[in-house]
């Protein structure tokens, strides 16, 4: 059991097993649709900080992004999901710029991210200081020239195997797993992402852990839009990202971290 300020869950953080030591990992989706359109939800610093942003698009996309990953902690830690409760729930930006958890102004010990696209945030919540990045991409054409920039030499050359009609999932599918890992390392897009190597055939497979899906080359487009796979992404400085992604409708979804996580749990969605 793990209290946060005064709140307990019993939630895991860490599972040992014969081959490495694994973290969980939770996630949740919210629309815009889902998000009120009063501010008692939002903290009195948050509702400054969102005051100060001068464009409308910016003010929604923060306040679906602040409102996914305060629906995901309150579900997580089974705390009150009332807006004037989830007012209590801080997501203040750390010098980096990475989004963090403040329960009754006191830091947790908490690693979320977030990413939002098309008018759908996701939140990955971690229950203890780890590095973790997860990302939500729209699956859309992409040029030659965009491969040639910003993918490696290996990430090029699965794309280039692909089938035509996959074509456009798996060049989504590598930018999106470059995100995540760009935001576990807490640089973003200030690094040059052929610094990190996509690749599947070495991810953890279904031997490692029961229920895991077997790693790339196959099928991309299955009819199992629930399915987590494994990936992994390796950057020049040395960390090594182990992750998951999925896909449904024209969105994709990955998740790194290390540790390396089990595959992500969802989490329920409460009633304002």
């Amino acid at each position: 059991m793990m209290s946060f300020s005064g709140f307990e869950t019993e939630v895991g953080a860490f599972r040992q097993t014969d081959r490495a030591v694994l973290i969980d990992v939770y996630w949740l989706e919210q629309t815009e649709a889902d998000v009120p359109t009063e501010n008692s939800w939002l903290s009195a610093r948050e509702r400054l900080c969102l005051s100060g942003m001068r464009f409308a698009k910016r003010r929604v996309d923060w306040r679906l992004g602040r409102w996914t990953a305060k629906r995901a902690l309150a579900a997580l830690l089974n705390l009150p999901s009332d807006l004037p409760a989830l007012a209590n729930i801080e997501i203040r930006a750390a010098a980096s710029g990475a989004p963090e958890v403040v329960l009754l102004n006191q830091t947790s010990p908490l690693t979320i991210s977030i990413s939002h696209r098309a008018g759908t945030a996701m939140c990955a919540v971690a229950l203890s200081e780890v590095n973790i990045g997860c990302d939500l991409e729209m699956i859309e054409p992409r040029t030659d020239a965009f491969v040639t920039d910003y993918f490696t030499t290996n990430e090029q050359a699965l794309v280039e195997r692909a089938a035509a009609e996959e074509r456009p999932l798996l060049i989504t599918l590598l930018w999106s797993a470059k995100e995540s890992a760009l935001k576990a390392l807490r640089l973003g897009l200030r690094l040059d992402t052929n610094c990190l190597d996509v690749s599947f055939e070495d991810a953890l497979t279904q031997q490692d852990q029961e229920g895991w899906q077997g790693p790339f080359p196959g099928p991309l487009l299955t009819a199992d839009l629930e399915a987590w796979r494994a990936l992994r992404v390796r950057y020049t400085g040395g960390q090594v990202f182990s992750g998951w992604w999925r896909y449904a409708g024209d969105l994709v979804r990955t998740v790194v971290s290390v540790p390396p996580p089990l595959p992500p749990v969802r989490l329920p969605s409460l009633s304002a």
